[in-house]
């Protein structure tokens, strides 16, 4: 193989366009996906007819779009892209899908999250005359952080694995320079290095994800 042919200018530009979708898209998908996780924690236990059948809508259209592949998503949403963000490509036409597509699987891993809270400590925030908004900062926020950083970082590893396939569409990135260039062109080193630098981004979020989680994990 002959990388001497890379641009690698190039290549930078991709790598920072990468970094500027899961970080916007991060962020958006926080913002969105944990007051949504919240939600249906707190309605799933509701014992209220009409709010059981709110949850019950809520969550079967936040499982179909968990159920949706993602290419597929990106396709659908190109109209709604290009409406809000004036693009369907590039860095700002790629965030609403990426937003769209991670935040209902960032609420079920908070869902799951503060499941997981041990229930004497809410009960005993409830017996202390503590509210519904108290007992959700104060209690199940802090108690779930480490599960909650947990399912931050599971979510933008998938970020990435999302970014390299809008690519497909023109979505920017190192996925799309993979794809005009390592499948269209048939250049092999360009793809290898893409996918070695997607390898590598993974692998440092993945550890510094995993060094938060042991940090705020309770001896």
């Amino acid at each position: 193989m002959d990388f001497s042919t890379i641009n690698w200018e190039e290549m930078l530009e991709a790598t920072i366009a990468t970094l500027k979708m899961i970080a916007i898209s991060g962020i958006f998908t926080i913002i969105l996906g944990l007051p949504l996780g919240i939600v249906l924690y707190l309605w799933g236990k509701s014992n209220n007819v009409i709010i059981r059948v709110v949850y019950s809508v809520l969550s079967f259209v936040v499982n179909i779009l968990r159920s949706v592949p993602f290419i597929i998503l990106m396709v659908a949403l190109i109209p709604f892209s290009k409406a809000i963000m004036g693009t369907s490509i590039g860095v700002l036409g790629t965030i609403p899908a990426l937003v769209i597509g991670a935040a209902p699987f960032f609420a079920r891993l908070v869902e799951t999250a503060l499941r997981e809270v041990d229930r004497g400590i809410i009960e005993a925030a409830q017996g202390m005359g503590a509210s519904t908004g108290q007992i959700v900062m104060r209690v199940l926020l802090p108690e779930a952080r480490p599960g909650l950083l947990a399912g931050v970082t599971i979510t933008v590893v998938t970020l990435v694995s999302y970014t390299a396939m809008s690519g497909m569409i023109g979505g920017g990135g190192l996925g799309d320079l993979a794809i005009r260039y390592g499948y269209y062109r048939y250049e092999k080193e360009v793809m290898l290095i893409s996918v070695a630098l997607m390898v590598i981004l993974v692998q440092l979020l993945q550890m510094a994800g995993d060094r938060l989680v042991r940090h705020f994990t309770r001896k």
